[in-house]
């Protein structure tokens, strides 16, 4: 069973106890959870969740993979799936799936283990050939320290390769931000 929109709720509010100042951008989201329609399904217009995780090795870089489908250097993350029944599972099977990082090498920061560090609304373009309108992703960003030995090993089928970057160069200006706040 996919999260519900009461667990998206409780999470996004919890954000925002946090980050008051972003409600406003937030709008789509709860516009998607005041809908019929199941907000993490992608089929779901014009706007859908979707979980990302924001990984920091011992250096305090975050891990970033070029995607196929873009070709954007991004977190891995993506779209929810019908077994993943919280946030956070979505973003360790992302994880997993496209960087061959497993939930066990990972734990969460403190502080964060139920709050997302950083909630995104970005605009995806249409794309005709799945018969997708242009829509939003509402990206739930989740942050976990990656334990050591633990290489990244890409599902080559959706990624073309990875890069750590420090803090300073995270590829998100929004998770930049929020990283440069970190302890």
């Amino acid at each position: 069973m996919p999260p519900s929109v009461d667990h998206i709720r409780s999470v996004a509010e919890a954000y925002l106890a946090r980050h008051s100042d972003e409600r406003d951008s937030l709008t789509l989201l709860f516009t998607a959870l005041a809908a019929a329609d199941d907000p993490t399904n992608r089929k779901t217009f014009p706007a859908h969740v979707t979980c990302s995780a924001i990984v920091i090795n011992g250096a305090r870089h975050v891990l970033h993979i070029v995607h196929k489908a873009s070709g954007k250097l991004l977190a891995p993350g993506g779209h929810n799936e019908p077994d993943d029944r919280h946030l956070r599972d979505a973003a360790l099977r992302e994880l997993h799936e496209e960087a061959g990082i497993p939930r066990s090498a990972v734990v969460s920061l403190s502080g964060f283990e139920d709050v997302p560090l950083d909630i995104d609304v970005h605009t995806i373009d249409g794309n005709p050939s799945k018969h997708e309108p242009a829509h939003h992703h509402v990206d739930f960003r989740w942050v976990f320290l990656l334990g050591a030995g633990h290489a990244v090993t890409l599902q080559e089928e959706e990624v073309d390769g990875y890069e750590w970057r420090p803090f300073t160069s995270a590829a998100s200006p929004t998770v930049r931000s929020k990283l440069a706040l970190l302890p």
